[in-house]
């Protein structure tokens, strides 16, 4: 496995070892032993989600602020741009984003730690997701924040300008507004 950090250095897209042959691929998409050695993490996962979207869907931007949660993101099919948000007050990355296209063809995946804001918009006619965490879901700890706040700024790849948005995710706080995370440097 390749493990590569991005501009915000806790965030990491992993690239799984394939081996492809005429009769197609094989790869480990998670192995808790390659995982340490190679990002020196030592995190438990303890639940799997799985979502399907389609097109111009945008879910997010999406995080616990009590018993949050770290994500191992990847998609089994089509191709997302998937985001992950700096919200620890105080960290030297504090409002910073990172974007990366996962798909099926690139087999990309992508560490988001705890204390960001995750979020992923569909660029294919479908896209399923998914993504390991490190803490259980929590509906009462659960929080949006604004996918187009400007503090933040995310340049989302959009091809209209409204997305397909969810209740929740239409009616997201503002930075200024939400609830945040403190900050504690990552040891591992």
């Amino acid at each position: 496995m390749k493990i590569t950090r991005t501009d915000i250095p806790e965030v990491l897209i992993v690239e799984p070892q394939v081996f492809s042959d005429e009769r197609g691929f094989f790869f480990e998409s998670f192995n808790q032993k390659n995982w340490r050695e190679a990002t020196g993490l030592e995190r438990p996962f303890v639940q799997d989600n799985h979502s399907s979207s389609k097109q111009h869907v945008l879910r997010g931007l999406h995080y616990q602020v009590v018993k949050p949660q770290g994500k191992l993101v990847r998609v089994v099919a089509g191709e997302i741009f998937d985001v992950a948000v700096d919200l620890r007050q105080g960290s030297p990355t504090f409002r910073r984003w990172v974007g990366v296209r996962l798909s099926a063809a690139n087999r990309l995946q992508l560490w988001i730690p705890e204390g960001f804001g995750h979020g992923f918009l569909t660029l294919s006619a479908t896209a399923e997701v998914l993504y390991k965490t490190t803490d259980y879901y929590y509906p009462e700890f659960d929080r949006s924040l604004a996918w187009n706040d400007p503090q933040i700024g995310i340049k989302w790849p959009l091809t209209s300008n409204q997305p397909i948005l969810s209740d929740k995710d239409s009616t997201a706080k503002r930075l200024l507004e939400a609830e945040l995370f403190p900050y504690h440097p990552y040891q591992e």
